[in-house]
Order: C-alpha cells, then sequence, then structure tokens
C-alpha cells in the first residue's frame, strides 16, 4: 500500500514538473514574427481576447501563456503595438501592461507651413494630408484665445520633433504641436492677441536663415509698416500661390499681381495671418526688432544679408548679388 502511495506520489511531481516545464517553456521560450507586423488592440478589450488576438496574428504560440501572466497585474493598454522578431510572453505582456505603443516621429523644422506639415503628416502614416489641412482651416477655435482673427493654425503649429501613433485623428496632432507652441509663447512672455506678432515672425523665418539678423529684418519689417510702405516679401507671394494650389516653384508677373491679401507687393500692411510656422529666435526677433533707420535688404552671395536705409544703396547691393551670381 505504501509503495503505491508512494509511486503515485512520485507520479504526481513528476506531473507537476512536466506541467512546470511546459509552462516555463511557453512563457520564457521567444516566439513571434521574423517580420514586422502590427497589432491593434482595441479599447475595452479583456484579458481573454488579447490573447487571442495576439495568438491567432503569431505573437504568441499559446495564448494561455499570456493568461497565465495576467497574474502579475497591471492595466492592459490599448493602442497598436509592433513586433518584429522573436520575443517571449513576459516581453509582450510587458509592453502592452506598460503601454509601450508604436510611435512615428513627425519632424516639423523651422519654417514649415501647413502644407509641409500635412505632407510630412501623411508619409508618416500619422494622419491624411487633406484631413489634416481641413483641420487645420477649420478648427480655429483652438487658439481663439491667442488669437481671435486667425484665418487658421498656420503659425501656432509649433515646430519641433514629435511622436504619434499611426492613424491618429488630425486634431490630437495640431493640438499636441499648439500646446508646445503656448509653452514656448509664455517663455517668451507673449501676450495678448499673438497673431501680428506671429505673423512678422513668419516672414522672419521665411527671409532670413541666420539667426544674428533675424532682429534686423525684423525692424525693416517694423520701419516699413510705419511709413505705409508695403513689406514686398517674396515668402508671402509665394504662400498666396500656395493657397490658390497654382505655385510653379517660382514667382511670376501674374503672381506679383495678384489680388490676394498675401500679396505684400500690392498690399501694404501685413498679411493676414501667418505664411509658416516660425521657431523661438524668429518669434523673438517679431517681439523684439532691432531698431535701425534700414528700410531695405537683399541677401548677399555668401548667404547673409545686406541692409541699406535708402533705395539707391538697396539697388547697389542688388546689382552686387546679381554679379555675383552671374559674373
Amino acid at each position: 500500500m505504501f509503495r503505491f502511495l508512494g509511486r503515485l506520489l512520485l507520479l504526481g511531481v513528476l506531473l507537476v514538473l512536466i506541467v512546470g516545464a511546459v509552462a516555463a517553456w511557453l512563457v520564457y521560450t521567444p516566439y513571434g514574427p521574423s517580420t514586422e507586423t502590427f497589432v491593434q488592440i482595441a479599447p475595452g478589450s479583456r484579458t481573454a481576447a488579447i490573447a487571442t488576438q495576439l495568438e491567432q496574428q503569431g505573437i504568441l504560440r499559446s495564448k494561455y501563456a499570456f493568461l497565465a501572466l495576467r497574474a502579475l497585474g497591471g492595466t492592459l493598454h490599448p493602442g497598436e503595438y509592433r513586433f518584429d522578431h522573436p520575443i517571449p510572453p513576459t516581453e509582450v505582456y510587458r509592453r502592452i501592461a506598460h503601454g509601450d505603443i508604436y510611435t512615428v516621429a513627425l519632424v516639423v523644422p523651422e519654417g514649415y507651413n501647413l502644407f509641409d506639415i500635412a505632407a510630412a503628416a501623411e508619409a508618416a502614416q500619422i494622419a491624411p494630408r487633406a484631413d489634416l489641412l481641413a483641420a487645420a482651416r477649420s478648427r480655429t477655435d483652438l487658439i481663439r484665445d491667442l488669437a481671435p482673427h486667425a484665418p487658421s493654425l498656420e503659425g501656432f503649429l509649433f515646430p519641433a520633433t514629435y511622436r504619434f501613433p499611426r492613424h491618429v485623428s488630425p486634431e490630437l496632432v495640431l493640438t499636441a504641436m499648439i500646446r508646445r507652441f503656448r509653452q514656448s509663447a509664455a517663455v517668451l512672455g507673449l501676450q495678448g492677441d499673438a497673431l501680428p506678432t506671429v505673423t512678422m515672425a513668419s516672414l522672419v523665418e521665411k527671409e532670413v536663415a541666420v539667426a544674428a539678423e533675424r532682429p534686423l529684418v525684423a525692424g525693416v519689417f517694423t520701419n516699413r509698416l510705419a511709413k505705409g510702405m508695403p513689406l514686398e516679401t517674396d515668402p508671402a507671394v509665394i504662400y498666396a500661390a500656395l493657397l490658390e494650389g497654382r505655385y510653379r516653384g517660382t514667382i511670376y508677373r501674374s503672381d506679383l499681381e495678384s489680388p490676394s491679401p498675401y500679396n505684400t507687393y500690392r498690399h501694404a500692411g501685413l498679411p493676414p495671418g501667418p505664411i509658416c510656422n516660425p521657431g523661438m529666435a524668429a518669434l523673438r526677433a517679431a517681439l523684439h526688432p532691432q531698431q535701425t533707420d534700414y528700410l531695405y535688404f537683399v541677401a548677399d552671395a555668401n548667404g547673409h544679408t545686406r541692409f541699406s536705409a535708402d533705395l539707391k544703396q538697396h539697388n547697389q547691393q542688388v546689382s552686387d548679388y546679381r554679379n555675383a551670381l552671374h559674373p
């Protein structure tokens, strides 16, 4: 009798060891795809449904390994997860419990306009270009406290590198950029209606690349505005053509004669809104333009800017620039 019980006990121990070994093998042995695979976990998904989905998509060898790990606790987060090589179920569980959802970078350099941002967002599979453009034009309520009369969100989408999940709403993308703008505006002390300052900063951003020259360019624009002179800035003319879908890569006479309010050759004063999204240096220059008697500027052959107070000197500098390009 005791011999039988001993054998039964030994058999039970062996069975437990075998089950434990199988369970450990299932939980700790790497498994999964060798090529990029995305798993979209819907909000409200239960653990059993998540485990089944992971098994069906080839992320887990067995859903029971994932279910066993539920004893570790934690909240399983919805979102898109990326798997591209075999990993243990413990790592799969850790990713989902930590909410390590897949994101892609959206790089917005200083001077990008809405069209640039929308194209970059579409290329990164974050949001369709047309949807983001439409939202940027219609959701001006997002900046109503900053710029009550802004024609779009142009200028308020702060240049930075962002990370977003794929296929998100345009509003999520735009809100994140506006949040960064608000943070930067607070640092700069930008108060009241920000539209004129941001519009000025956008012109400065597009006109000059050398940070030290930006306050001087802002000063030229300020002087011309004070005298009622048109700003005559080419980037605004290009933006007018972009808005009307007729920009052909260069400025033509028809562009300079366009009735668009963004045509700063025909209309004095600032354009109706920004023409791009300026960075900190351009915003700071717009807030603190350098006081000079300059009314004109032109680029030189070395990429710097030459300033002048009268038209005669300006014309000479333009001639020098052309001669340097075509000796």
